[in-house]
């Protein structure tokens, strides 16, 4: 059953979305009635993602490489047809394979790699897709999943930071040039939510550290915020579902924060 709003039928593009918090927002997308094409480039991740993703909702899966171009060109090639047309796109991006790393720990490669993940991967598919809509005259949406560490940065995640940081801008941009075409992007920078990923990041940090698991996940996820938990999937997929509405219209171009009160600054 829907929950919240209902985006009846819109065809979503979900990006690494074979575990963690693509494959959460895409089953909270088609619990609210979404169609949504998932992707990763492990085969065997993908087929078992689809496995658990199939009892809630229309929902395809294609093999993908982000930072392949390639891979790009057929994800929105293959997404179109399952989809007969895509609406939408919600960016999400793996980890960098050297994070947590500090600068003097990181090499060419890895500032290479980051950049291909966190920018030239988005970027490039909202080329992609925005030539689509404006060569169809269809509407479109897009919204590019980051973190509010980019603005207040966490040293371990420097190379994701500043390569993504960009994401506000390409959102801006996107929606200044096409929102009278019915294209819009946004920026959601995400706190932080209970994912293989997240732990895998903070088991290197408190190795690194010589500390116990629990104590950094005390001092670096949940004392970071009054509620004292990580976000819940429920409240990330109402947030994105709106946005992906024609609701969030008039929000074009934003930047929107669900963090917990993580960040302790205030923008003006």
């Amino acid at each position: 059953m829907p929950v919240g709003i209902d985006l009846n039928g819109l065809g979503v593009i979900v990006t690494a979305s074979s575990r963690g918090i693509g494959f959460n927002v895409a089953r909270e997308l088609l619990k609210r009635n979404a169609r949504v094409v998932i992707s990763s480039r492990s085969e065997e991740n993908l087929k078992k993602a689809l496995d658990e993703l199939s009892e809630y909702g229309e929902v395809y899966g294609v093999i993908a490489d982000v930072g392949e171009k390639e891979d790009l060109e057929n994800l929105v090639s293959g997404a179109w047809n399952a989809l007969d047309g895509v609406d939408a796109l919600v960016w999400n991006a793996p980890n960098v394979s050297c994070e947590p790393c500090l600068v003097h720990e990181a090499g060419y490669s890895d500032w290479l790699e980051a950049a291909r993940l966190h920018s030239v991967a988005p970027g490039y598919l909202t080329t992609l897709l925005v030539r689509r809509w404006v060569g169809e005259g269809r509407k479109g949406v897009l919204v590019y999943l980051n973190s509010v560490s980019i603005k207040e940065p966490m040293p371990p995640l420097v190379l994701a930071d500043v390569t993504r940081a960009g994401l506000l801008q390409l959102a801006k941009s996107v929606s200044r040039t096409y929102g009278k075409r019915g294209i819009r992007a946004h920026s959601v920078l995400l706190g932080s939510f209970d994912t293989p990923g997240a732990r895998e990041n903070l088991k290197a940090v408190a190795e690194a550290r010589g500390e116990p698991f629990e104590e950094t996940w005390e001092r670096e996820v949940l004392g970071r915020t009054p509620l004292h938990r990580t976000g819940r999937w429920e409240e990330l997929g109402s947030l994105m579902a709106f946005l992906l509405s024609e609701e969030a219209e008039y929000m074009l171009g934003s930047t929107v924060v669900i963090d917990g009160a993580m960040t302790r600054g205030i923008d003006i």
